[in-house]
């Protein structure tokens, strides 16, 4: 079960977050080993000066339209499968909402499965995505 915390500046339409939210779920679907059904996000939309970024650091330009995808997954994949991911999501975006493939970073994190618990205070004791 990955969980996606989508960081950008506030003053997104209802319907491009909704396009943006679903553009990353489908990159997932598709390339990340993802279920349909396993979507777990929260965005956050932020005032301007709360979400400081270089404009070239390592890629770029950089815009006002930066947007950063934090993913917390529960397994590992493989070096071919996330930037199969990356790529595919880059294309999604780009193609849904315009977003500039320059404006998208992700973080990706790793955990056991006994990190997580989904609901109950029972801690998972089996696999999750």
């Amino acid at each position: 079960m990955p969980f996606v915390r989508i960081s950008l500046l506030q003053g997104r339409s209802a319907e491009y977050l909704q396009a943006l939210s679903d553009g990353i779920h489908q990159a997932m679907v598709d390339t990340f080993d993802v279920p349909p059904s396993d979507r777990f996000q929260i965005i956050h939309q932020h005032r301007a000066g709360e979400l400081l970024f270089d404009r070239d650091y390592l890629a770029g330009p950089r815009s006002e339209a930066f947007t950063l995808i934090a993913i917390t997954a529960g397994k590992p994949r493989s070096n071919a499968r996330r930037q199969a991911f990356y790529q595919t999501l880059v294309r999604r975006l780009h193609a849904k909402i315009g977003l500039d493939p320059e404006d998208v970073m992700v973080v990706i994190t790793t955990t056991a499965a006994e990190e997580w618990s989904f609901g109950g205070g029972r801690m998972n004791g089996g696999t999750v995505a």
